[in-house]
């Protein structure tokens, strides 16, 4: 059983996760699929172990749930070009956003650091709001 991935290997099973085709998205599935493409048969908790894999699960389970199964094919070729395209757009858009999410993040780093702010500062809860508590006006 598989402790260690190379990263080549998480890689191979993100993708692996993101193409998924059925309905119906199993740990034990992935692990079946991973075993033929990196040569090994890693365990559930070695997958998530790794941030990246957990993630794109994640993001599949609950696409399948919404979604369902994405099989639709397009009537030509010309259609699925223009999708192709729409979705490269798209793609180049969120990774836009997120490079500039991703400078934002760094300014604040730098500014939390300059001006004393602790990593436990930063990581804290936020207040809870009791919506339920009315007031007696008396």
């Amino acid at each position: 059983m598989a402790k260690h991935l190379k990263q080549t290997d998480v890689d191979a099973i993100v993708d692996i996760i993101r193409g998924w085709l059925a309905d119906k998205l199993t740990w034990d599935e992935v692990c079946e699929a991973s075993a033929k493409v990196i040569g090994k048969t890693p365990t559930r908790q070695t997958l998530n172990a790794h941030t990246a894999i957990k993630d794109a699960y994640s993001a599949k389970k609950s696409g399948l749930k919404i979604h369902g199964p994405r099989t639709a094919m397009p009537s030509s070729l010309a259609v699925a070009a223009q999708r192709i395209a729409r979705l490269q757009t798209e793609n180049d858009e969120l990774k836009m956003k997120n490079d500039m999410l991703l400078e934002q993040f760094v300014k604040w780093q730098y500014n939390a650091y300059k001006h004393g702010l602790k990593e436990h500062q930063l990581n804290a809860e936020l207040p809870r709001i009791d919506r339920e508590r009315t007031e007696d006006a008396k």
